[in-house]
Order: C-alpha cells, then structure tokens, then sequence
C-alpha cells in the first residue's frame, strides 16, 4: 500500500450545494421517490451501500445520495467508473462529490487481430485455438476475451495463460450456449457433454481487454471507512436495463473484507440497497429506494481473507451480498415474464383500492419468488400463458388494464364522460401551450440526444438490451445545461424588447431594465413549471379517452364486454392459485398476507359504495386493521393496530400521485420502525390525537374513531393535494381515476 492514503476530496459545503441543486431537477424528472427501510441506515461508523439494479446511469448515485443526506443526515463517496470520470462535466461534478474512480477493464477492450474458437470443446473447453491471431502482443495473463454479443448475452472469460501467438487458456470455461455456439460453429446444441466443433469453422471476432490495477481505488475506499466515511458502489459493474440482476463483480467483497482486515473492529455494515424504478427513463416516473438488512462480515471469513483464502472469503461474502439485494428488489427472467407478474398483480388486487408503491414493490417481488419457485406447475403455465394473451388484448386495443372497466357503463354516462374530459383537455392545453412553447427546444434536444446515447451505450456495451438506462440521465443533463441558456436568452430579449419601443408601449417608462431582466429570470421558469404540472394531468387525460371512444363504438364495445368477462375469470383463477399456492411458499401466509382475498366474505361479497366517479369500493366489515382503512392492503386475519369502519368513499381520496407516507405503523412499507413513545406520535404533523383513554369497546368510541380518521384523512388529503408534482415530457404517469381504476399506470 502506498505510504500515503487517497482519501476523497470531498467538500461538505460544497457538497450539499450541489445536491440541493440537482434535486431540484430529481423532482421534475420523477413524480415520486419512496425510501423504504431508511431507519436501517446507521447515523454513524463506517458504511458500505450497496445498490442494484443499476438502471439509471448517473441518476442511481444522485437519488440515493439525496435520500442518505435526508433520512440519515450522511454524505457519501460513490465508486464511478473512470471512464466516467474523465468526462468534463459529469468528472467535475462527481470530483466535488467526493468520488472514487475505478477502471473497468471492459471499457478498454479492442478488437483482436484474426478470429478463435475451441479445438476440444468437450475434452478442454479453457483452450482457446486461434486463426491470424497474434496473442502474444493482444493478450495478457488476468486479462479478459469477450466474444461479440448475441440474443443480449455476451461472453468473457479471464485469461490464465498465454501460450503461443495462436493459443490461450483460460481460467474458466465460457459459460452459456450463444458462447459455446459462436466458439464451435454449432447452430443447436444437443449433447453438451459431447460437443464437437464443426469441421473447417475458423472461429469468431473477438475483444480483449487488458488487467486493471484497481490498488489506488482500494486504497480510497480502505481510506475513507477508516475515516468512519460512507461508499456507495454498484457492484453489478456498470449500468444495464435488464430485468435481472448481473453477477456481482468481487470488488465490493474485497473493499468489505480489506477494510476489516486493517481495522478488524471498525463495526463496519454493509447495506444492500434495491434500487426499484416504474419506467426508469421516463419522464415524471416513480422509484422506490429500500435499505434492507445490515450485513455483518463474520470474523471468520475476515480471517480467512487475512491468512491467504482471499478468494474463498470473497466468494461466501458475495453470496450473502447477493441474497441481500434478492430481498429489496425485484427479479425476473425476462421482460414478459415480468409483464405477466405486473399483471397478475393488478389482477389479485382489489377493484378501486390504491396500493402504496412500497406495497407494490413488495407484492411483485413475492409474485416473482413464487414464479420462479413454481413455474413448472401445470396450472402456473396456463395462467401464465392467459394472461399474457390478456395483456396482449388489452395492447392490442391500446388500453390499460383498470380501463377494462368502462365496459359496464353505460352510452349516456360514458358520453358524457367523454365530452367533459375533451372540455377540459382544451382549458388544461392553453394553460400548457406558453410553457410548452418556450421550453420546447429543451424537450427536441433532450430526446434527440437521449435516444443518440442510447444507441451509442448499446452499441458499446456487452450487457444493454436496449440503452434505456443511459437515457434518463441525457435527458437530465441535457436540461441542465440548455435550460439556463434559454431563460437568459428570453430574459435578455425580453429587456431587448423593453428597450426598443417599451413592448409595443405596454411596458410603463418608470420600469428599469434591470428589473425586467430579474423578472425574466423568475417569470419564464415559473411559466415552465406551470406548463410542467398542468401538461402531466391533460396527459392523463388524453390517454383516458381512447377507451370511452371505444365504449361508444359498437363494434369494440361488445370486444370490452368479453375482455371485462376474461378478466374477472382471471381474477378468480389468480386468486386461487394464490391461496393454493402461497401457503406452501409462505408459512405465515394467511396471517402476514399483503392483500386481503378479494373473493372472502365480506370483501367483495359485502354492500358497496359508490364514488363521486362512479366506481365501486367494496365496504369493509367492523374489524379491518387500520392499514386495510388506507390502503386495502393488510388482510382481515392479520394483527390489528386500530378498528373501526372504513371512512366513506364519498370523502376525497389521496392524491393518485403520493405513497401515504404517514403509514410507518404498517412495517410491511415503513421508512421508520415504530416508536414507542406516546408522545413523539403525538408530535407529529398529520396525527389523528386520540384522547388518552380511549377505547374502542363502545359503538359511540368506534364512531369516535372513525370521525377522527375520516377528518385527518381529509386534512392530509389536502395538504398533498397541494404539492402534487405535475409534467409534461415522455409520460408515465398515472391515468385520470377511471370506474375501477386501481394505481394507474404503474409498471416496472
């Protein structure tokens, strides 16, 4: 180790400035970010984040960052790659941060000379032959072979040897049958463990990348958790937009136990952090951040790592590292797998109720544990396979799932739906055309060079499926340095203008320029932001009006009847395999479900009430729990925290766009754990202040309660109504409540 440490320049001041400034920016782009689990963070020591997926470039670092800063008061050094490092303003920014660059060995690989392939593939598939290859002079020991990317699986293995100008071995075989295919000339692979390259195939195009001295980044990050400073690291090795986790680079184990080694009772936590978006490049999206369990690093495997066992250590440490990140996010195997787990989550939650996105995350999460758990099971294959032919009716007909409900309205109520969202599209669209006018060159440039990185990040990448991850972060940069462009130039034309003829003579003389040059500054952003708030809602409401058009055809109104038909059978199919099933997978299942069976009397069975909208809400029974009263979430069966009726539907509902965040007494999605103290809950804005003493034995203390809940809903109600984030961009926003109408447009 050097004899002196690099420890990250990080300049507190300077540090919170910035981030204030850029989350500015974090709250246009998203509609929310709900931390969960942040009580876990510890409000000192040495700290180890560790996020994943990585689905937003440099957008990943900058929301946890915030959320750290928020919930724990902690600032922290990020490990960026330093290929990103070196670009002007992102490398400037991040030095302010206080960043640790890092090399990649991917990013300086090269085109090799000639092409390889496997002689023996059966009997020594680590012997690589190669043709006009000249390895000695490409090639280096520990460095990397990566073949060309195919179905969007690339392969590398590292080098062990170099054994001649035509002959490498490998440390470890390549893995997967698109790399065993491109090495062989294989079109289909039917008996792996007798495989036989084609005769006369001269092999494949190929990279290699050479090995990466990562001790100076060590040395930093060992540093600055001596200094009891916070890391934060993507282990996955880069950005992607993939519905699965990559493996996990070593690293993040090596920092791990390197640290522990030098200062063996540091206390030193690692943190896995779930980094879970609703359409992660699209403007006006959601994300949940969940902080799960602490990972302690036994002793044990530090003083393996001490006596020489390195990797043996770094293996079992990346194995709990990894099942740590399984429980705060969501994994699938593919993209229309996860299409079908979204929709059978809308499918088994209850009609008009809204799930907090915490809750969401956490059901499709158990839905996906289930799946891969029992995706063999005949009856999980036909599910499947309907409701994915559901989805794709439903695309089909350009609708979402909740607007499957319009089917039983009827023609008047529906045409008079229709004719009203159309009037006040109309209002909403004037009130959005100025901002929408002086902001659109931010909007035309932004997308251009979104979409022009996206295509340059997946051409470049060995992992990308599409280059989605890269395209959030443009479209931020992009804003960033264009708006301020714009408002000067408006500002400065607009005193132009002042000073030619006064504008046309309706600007008093009394007025100074420089006056008109401040309010050019405060005026045209405020016209943006505006256009922002009032462009999302008309846009909700665009995308509302294809199915009412729909309903009134006769033609595709008798195709939404048989859709509404198929999916109350896909309810119930769903519901009861669910019940099936679950109790298998989860012991605790009835006791600690997250939704209540829709199919259970008194759930759905019991007398509805109507809402202002027309949809209906099944009317709970004397005995929910508090958080059934909220969000319909928590089953009848489970634990209650307080009873009483459900507060009549006739009352305003949350804002669509918020998560409840005042709901810390359910721990299923509390950022904080419950306080035992009386008084501290007393304390807080929004609590209901129930009289020490009362009881809820009485029907006269049950109204009580209920009085006092339907109030403070009310009042919170239109608190956040008030501050409700509203926009305008590529849209992925929820849309206008409909008859039925759950969370809207809430997709992973």
């Amino acid at each position: 180790m050097a004899d002196k440490e690099y420890v990250p320049k990080m300049i507190p001041w300077l540090y919170d400035l910035i981030l204030w400034i850029m989350s500015v920016l974090v709250d246009l782009f998203f509609r929310e970010v709900h931390p969960r689990g942040s009580w876990r963070i510890p409000k000192r020591g040495p700290v180890l984040f560790v996020a994943a997926p990585h689905a937003n470039q440099f957008v990943d670092p900058l929301i946890l960052m915030r959320i750290l800063r928020i919930e724990a008061g902690r600032r922290v050094s990020n490990v960026i790659a330093a290929k990103s490092m070196g670009r002007r303003f992102v490398g400037t920014v991040s030095g302010w941060f206080g960043s640790i660059p890092v090399g990649r060995a991917l990013d300086l690989a090269k085109p090799g000379k000639g092409t390889i392939y496997l002689p023996r593939p059966s009997e020594n598939p680590c012997l690589i032959k190669g043709v006009g290859t000249d390895f000695e002079k490409q090639a280096q020991k520990a460095g990397i072979l990566v073949l060309p990317t195919v179905n969007g699986n690339t392969g590398q293995a590292e080098i062990a040897e170099v054994i001649s100008s035509d002959e490498i071995r490998l440390k470890k075989e390549f893995k997967g049958d698109d790399a065993i295919k491109q090495l062989t000339g294989l079109n289909e692979i039917l008996d792996p463990a007798n495989l036989k390259t084609i005769d006369g195939y001269e092999g494949t195009k190929y990279k290699t990348a050479p090995k990466v001295d990562q001790s100076k980044a060590f040395e930093a990050v060992f540093a600055s958790l001596k200094a009891d400073g916070c890391i934060c690291i993507f282990p996955e090795g880069g950005s992607h937009d993939r519905t699965e986790l990559l493996p996990l680079k070593p690293g993040v184990a090596i920092m791990a136990l390197g640290s522990l080694a030098e200062n063996p009772d540091s206390g030193l936590k690692i943190i896995p952090c779930g980094m879970n978006y609703f359409h992660a490049h699209k403007f006006r999206s959601r994300a949940v951040v969940e902080f799960g369990t602490p990972i302690d690093v036994p002793k044990e495997l530090v003083d393996l790592y001490r006596n020489g066992e390195k990797r043996e250590a770094t293996r079992q440490l990346l194995e709990r590292i990894y099942q740590g990140l399984l429980a705060v996010t969501v994994t699938s195997p593919d993209y229309d797998t996860l299409m079908v787990i979204q929709a059978v989550r809308r499918l088994y939650k209850p009609k008009g109720k809204k799930l907090p996105l915490p809750m969401i995350i956490e059901l499709n999460r158990r839905l996906a544990q289930g799946y891969q758990h029992y995706k063999d099971e005949p009856r999980v294959v036909k599910l499947k396979k309907d409701v994915s032919d559901y989805n794709k009716q439903l695309w089909l007909l350009g609708i979402r799932d909740h607007q499957v409900e319009y089917a039983k309205l009827s023609v008047p109520v529906v045409l008079f739906t229709l004719v009203y969202r159309l009037v006040k599209l109309a209002l909403l669209a004037i009130g959005t055309l100025p901002g929408l006018v002086l902001f659109a060159p931010v909007f035309i440039t932004s997308k251009i060079i979104s979409i022009k990185k996206s295509r340059e990040a997946l051409a470049a990448s060995t992992v990308k499926l599409q280059g989605r991850d890269v395209v959030a972060t443009w479209k931020l940069l992009v804003s960033m340095g264009l708006a301020p462009i714009l408002y000067n130039f408006y500002s400065i034309s607009l005193a132009w203008w002042t000073y030619r003829n006064r504008v046309q003579g309706y600007m008093p003389e009394w007025v100074p320029l420089w006056v008109i040059m401040l309010s050019g500054y405060i005026i045209f952003p405020m016209i943006t932001f505006a256009a922002l708030r009032i462009g999302e809602t008309g846009m909700d409401i665009l995308k509302s009006l294809r199915p009412l058009v729909l309903s009134l055809n006769p033609t595709s109104s008798n195709t939404l009847v048989k859709l509404r038909k198929k999916r109350e059978y896909l309810t119930h199919e769903v519901t009861e395999l669910i019940n099936t099933l679950g109790p298998e997978m989860f012991p605790d299942f009835k006791h600690a479900r997250l939704i209540a069976d829709p199919f259970k009397q008194g759930v759905l069975s019991g007398p509805e009430t109507h809402s202002p909208d027309n949809s209906t809400f099944p009317q709970d029974q004397p005995g929910t729990t508090f958080g059934n009263q909220l969000s319909g979430a928590i089953d009848q069966d489970s634990q209650t925290v307080m009873e009483g009726n459900e507060p009549s539907a006739a009352h305003d509902p949350l804002p669509r766009n918020e998560s409840f965040h005042d709901i810390s007494n359910i721990g299923i999605f509390a950022s904080r754990p419950s306080s035992r103290s009386q008084s501290r809950n007393g304390a807080r804005g929004g609590s209901i202040g129930f009289p020490k003493g009362l009881t809820m034995t009485t029907k006269a203390n049950l109204d009580e309660v209920s009085k006092r809940i339907r109030g403070a809903m009310q009042e919170r109600g239109k608190e956040r109504a008030r501050s409700r984030s509203e926009g305008s961009w590529d849209f992925a926003g929820s849309e206008t409540r409909t008859p039925g109408s759950d969370e809207g447009k809430k997709d992973i």
